[in-house]
């Protein structure tokens, strides 16, 4: 992701819409904070996902609910 400053970006609207075609996201900052964002106008949502969806397989590979059955901890939700 690119940080462009608001004066800058306006100057550079082109090559940014240009870099966004490509799929990289930019941000516009004023006085050093981000303001706006621009990202491609389709497929982003699903590739956020994706790699959301990639990171949360990452995340569990190893994970057991300790000898606990999942259909025992289901039933102990609903109690509550």
């Amino acid at each position: 992701m690119k940080h462009f400053g608001a004066f800058e970006a306006k100057n550079r609207l082109g090559e940014l819409l240009a870099l966004v075609e490509k799929g990289e996201e930019v941000v516009i900052t004023r006085h050093g904070k981000a303001v706006a964002r621009l990202v491609p106008a389709e497929g982003v949502s699903n590739r956020a996902a994706q790699e959301a969806i990639e990171e949360l397989g990452r995340l569990r590979t190893g994970q057991t609910l300790g000898g606990i059955d999942l259909k025992e901890l289901i039933e102990a939700g609903r109690r509550y």
